[in-house]
């Protein structure tokens, strides 16, 4: 099932830490549907010295199939939640791996 992702809310991080997503997004250079492979979810850094500085990313890239646009997309995980951004996207949907 994909989850559409809240741009003003982060995704409950209980539900996706150490767990795997794929992401799916609009090109907006050519309106190709973009599927990913399966991204980790980094856990939020608990060494820390600050909730501030407890955020952690994967950063990772993907061409379009259909205008060879690479997009950069980044997993943010702190423990507010887990946020999604590519870009050149306008929407970003994810699925828990099973």
């Amino acid at each position: 099932m994909w989850i559409q992702q809240n741009p003003s809310s982060p995704a409950p991080l209980a539900d996706l830490q150490g767990r795997a997503v794929g992401l799916k997004f609009e090109c907006e250079h050519c309106h190709t549907e973009v599927f990913t492979d399966l991204i980790g979810v980094p856990a939020p850094n608990d060494q820390a010295d600050s909730p501030e500085h407890a955020d952690n990313h994967e950063i990772e890239e993907i061409k379009c199939p259909g205008c060879e646009m690479t997009h950069s997309l980044e997993v943010d995980s702190s423990f507010d939640g887990v946020t999604f951004k590519v870009s050149d996207a306008k929407e970003v949907s994810y699925q828990v791996a099973e």
